[in-house]
């Protein structure tokens, strides 16, 4: 049995990995936590989010500091703004604990990354170095040997999967970069209320163009040059990305129907569509990624979808866990 502390438990994502670890029976939930400053402090969970009354009415504690629990716990999954993951996450590693960041602060091995895309400068290059990333499908075998996994971004999620598999059996033409246009629902921008997330502030329009965080680690982690685009919807959550791509001469949708199945025949939360495209409403909830594609001469345009707070934050970090542990990989997530 794991016991495991959730750092940031209040929030969109935080609270989904309560709930999937609170019916995981080799998890142990030692502590839901919040920062100390935090308005949610001494709140039950479940009452900020009544859908868990009765099931979790755990109280959110104040974390001041990493050794209120290093040494009570395990596994510690933080749900944290990057500035906080940065500087929690070394502590707890150094008390042996294996560590889940859902944020960003040991996604890319780049120093400038995080000047130039998150404001600060990082202080644990030795942790960067061992950070593995933990897109679960790609890095199974480096995800059961490691201390910290760097859960990625829900953008970068939905287009690597989507990618990847064309990129890895060479069937892109080069000279045109993959085209990538996602839409988020308004969840992805966190719990805390901003006008510019206010829902009935948000219609449909692109944002970060060109300079949006998530470009650079999908580049990094991709392998290839892409274009971006964000878009924030008028709905709480789901993304959906849709991807144009210029195939090789001579590839065919076979080859490209053959390079999906070869990668994601055997990975049971990514699912292929036979025909067809995905939408945001088979996936809201539930812990898939779904992908569908079209090809027309040499044009190919990949669509796939997933829920940000899950395939794309809580449930790929749950499954991470049950990679790292040996546990079936769908455990508590189906």
């Amino acid at each position: 049995m794991l016991n495991t502390l959730i750092v940031g438990a209040s929030g969109y994502a935080g609270v989904e990995l309560a709930t999937y670890l609170n019916r995981h029976p080799q998890v142990n939930i030692t502590a839901l936590a919040v920062s100390a400053q935090s308005p949610d402090a001494g709140k039950l969970l479940s009452d900020l989010h009544p859908q868990l009354k009765g099931i979790l009415d755990m109280p959110l504690q104040p974390l001041s500091s990493a050794s209120q629990y290093a040494d009570k716990v395990d596994v510690v999954f933080l749900a944290t703004a990057h500035e906080v993951s940065h500087d929690l996450a070394p502590e707890f590693l150094a008390a042996g604990c294996v560590v889940f960041d859902l944020s960003a602060a040991f996604r890319v091995n780049d120093q400038s990354f995080f000047t130039d895309y998150y404001g600060f400068p990082h202080q644990h290059q030795d942790w960067l170095e061992k950070a593995v990333y933990g897109l679960a499908e790609w890095q199974h075998d480096k995800i059961k040997e490691a201390q910290l996994i760097a859960v990625p971004g829900c953008y970068p999620t939905a287009a690597q999967l989507a990618l990847k598999p064309l990129v890895e059996a060479g069937l892109l033409n080069d000279a045109q970069w993959p085209v990538i246009n996602a839409t988020s629902g308004v969840s992805g921008a966190g719990r805390k209320a901003a006008v510019g997330t206010s829902f009935c502030e948000v219609s449909l329009q692109p944002y970060g163009i060109f300079t949006h965080r998530h470009h650079p680690e999908i580049e990094a982690h991709l392998g290839v040059p892409v274009i971006f685009t964000p878009h924030l919807g008028n709905f709480p959550r789901g993304i959906l990305a849709t991807t144009t791509c210029r195939l090789k001469a001579g590839v065919t949708a076979d080859d490209v129907a053959e390079a999906f199945h070869n990668a994601y025949h055997d990975k049971p939360l990514v699912r292929v569509y036979d025909k067809g495209v995905p939408s945001i409403k088979g996936v809201v909830g539930l812990p898939f990624c779904d992908i569908g594609f079209a090809v027309k001469g040499e044009h190919l345009i990949v669509v796939s979808a997933e829920d940000n707070l899950l395939k794309g934050a809580s449930s790929q970090a749950v499954q991470c866990l049950n990679i790292r542990f040996g546990f079936p990989e769908t455990q508590s997530l189906i």
